[in-house]
């Protein structure tokens, strides 16, 4: 099977938004990615497509998101949402996404990248416990699945804080 990941297109959209919708069964991580859209957090370069020919069948966004302190800021990225049309699900096009995704932030000179997930399927990306940066998660969630991963060696060893996802991300 011959994939290919480029970031989006203008007229990708729609098609981005149906696939979101199919992969989780409603309409809250499109809407949140067309939202997103029109947001400074957006980054048009890590808004990825998996394409097989000309068809698309996933989508991975990454987006700006602030760690923060008492006294402190730092920018990081946030991996959501992640989607393979539901047919696809389960033929590495989802880990092929996520390679593309985190080589291509680190090029553009991101350093780290927090994602809220399944806690047997992103550690083979190197991801792990946030609380281990002390970066803890601005909703109730069992610890394991809040990770983190530096892009950059050390760039999460002075971080510490609570994660400040944009608004948008409060309607899932």
């Amino acid at each position: 099977m011959n994939i290919q990941i480029r970031p989006e297109h203008k007229n990708d959209i729609s098609t981005i938004s149906m696939i979101n919708d199919m992969a989780f069964g409603q309409e809250a991580e499109g809407n949140l990615i067309v939202k997103l859209r029109k947001k400074k957090s957006f980054i048009k370069d890590l808004s990825l497509v998996a394409c097989m020919g000309n068809e698309i069948i996933g989508h991975i966004l990454f987006s700006k998101i602030t760690i923060k302190n008492d006294t402190e800021e730092f920018e990081s990225l946030a991996l959501a949402p992640m989607s393979v049309i539901p047919e696809f699900q389960g033929l590495g096009i989802g880990s092929q996404l996520i390679k593309k995704g985190l080589e291509k932030a680190a090029k553009l000179g991101y350093e780290s990248v927090i994602v809220l997930g399944h806690e047997n399927y992103y550690p083979r990306f190197n991801f792990t416990p946030a609380s281990r940066f002390q970066i803890s998660c601005p909703f109730e969630v069992p610890d394991a699945s809040f990770m983190a991963l530096e892009l950059k060696k050390e760039s999460l060893g002075s971080v510490s804080g609570c994660v400040i996802y944009p608004n948008e991300f409060n309607n899932l």
